[in-house]
């Protein structure tokens, strides 16, 4: 066999066993799914990305005429469910709801004690959501807006107090990033739960209390709390009349929380791409979009490698965030 002969037979072995791959990566995901697919989700039963979740996993499960099933794994500021998924099995038959605090946060919060790698023991799929904070006041403050707050913490060192269900959360990255953006020196108040931070934000506690917008937004509604200000780059068409953050003067301030898609790291590609694209099917669907946006959260839908790019820039950022400010797991 002469050398030309020999290259073009390894050339047509080579054309033959990429043609095999792809159609035999095409069968898994045609076939996919055949039992049903379970949703892990690393936060509490009636928090944001529980409801977020259920109401995806409900049209997913019609879609593919599948049980999809959400089970809520709790502990460990949600690395415990995020590990879960990371030694799963690589089929596409559990799948991970993230949260931003294991994914991007958690990786320089708690450096060298993560159990996983989210970069490489996990593949993106779809980023679902973005979900905003409200930075709000009990009705009775003197705050009227984020300029007296901003005043009078400048004025009054280590006086204005802001709770936290924890550090590393949206809450107190919020707080410390106004903090360094503002030069201000306001004191998280840390609390083991968001339900009890937020019964004493209520009660006037501390100054200052924020949480995402689909917890706060009842209260706000209410009367209970004046909302000051959105962390979403746009103002919410649910609540026009707050203003954003870089509205109200300080420079390039968007701060959400997130939550999409992953799956275990090695899942094949043909099944990350046809979750991805049902998911964006569900995402356009009306009543399920008008449900997520009505509680002020940004319905987005994204492709496996947007998904990807973006968090990788979120890891980046909070990392500066938590060296800068100093922010310790503990």
């Amino acid at each position: 066999m002469t050398i030309n002969v020999r290259r073009q037979w390894l050339i047509g072995c080579l054309l033959g066993l990429t043609a095999g791959l792809h159609g035999l990566a095409q069968a898994q995901a045609t076939n996919w799914p055949n039992k049903p697919v379970r949703v892990i989700v690393p936060a509490p039963p009636g928090s944001a990305p529980d409801g977020q979740v259920r109401l995806v996993a409900n049209k997913l499960s019609e879609l593919w005429k599948q049980n999809v099933v959400v089970e809520n794994v709790v502990g460990a500021a949600g690395n415990i469910g995020v590990d879960r998924v990371a030694k799963a099995p690589a089929d596409g038959y559990t799948l991970l709801y993230n949260t931003i605090g294991p994914i991007a946060v958690n990786v320089t919060l708690m450096a060298g004690k993560l159990p996983y790698d989210p970069l490489k023991d996990l593949a993106p799929v779809s980023l679902v959501t973005k979900t905003p904070n409200f930075l709000t006041v009990p009705a009775n403050s003197p705050f009227k807006s984020v300029s007296d707050v901003l005043a009078f913490a400048r004025a009054n060192p280590d006086k204005v107090r802001y709770g936290t269900p924890g550090p590393g959360t949206t809450q107190h990255l919020m707080g410390e990033s106004l903090n360094l953006a503002e030069n201000l020196s306001m004191i998280s108040v840390p609390y083991k739960s968001s339900a009890q931070m937020t019964t004493d934000g209520l009660s006037g506690q501390f100054e200052l209390l924020i949480h995402n917008a689909p917890v706060l937004l009842p209260f706000i509604q209410s009367g209970n709390l004046r909302a000051l200000a959105i962390t979403s780059r746009q103002r919410s068409p649910r609540m026009p009349n707050v203003p954003t953050m870089i509205e109200a003067g300080v420079k390039d301030f968007e701060i959400t929380a997130w939550f999409g898609f992953m799956a275990p790291g090695g899942t094949p590609k043909a099944i990350v791409d046809k979750v991805s694209k049902d998911i964006q099917t569900v995402l356009k669907n009306p009543d399920i979009n008008k449900q997520i946006t009505d509680t002020v959260a940004e319905v987005i839908g994204s492709t496996p490698e947007e998904y990807d790019t973006f968090i990788r820039a979120e890891i980046k950022k909070w990392a500066e965030v938590i060296v800068k400010a100093k922010i310790k797991d503990d």
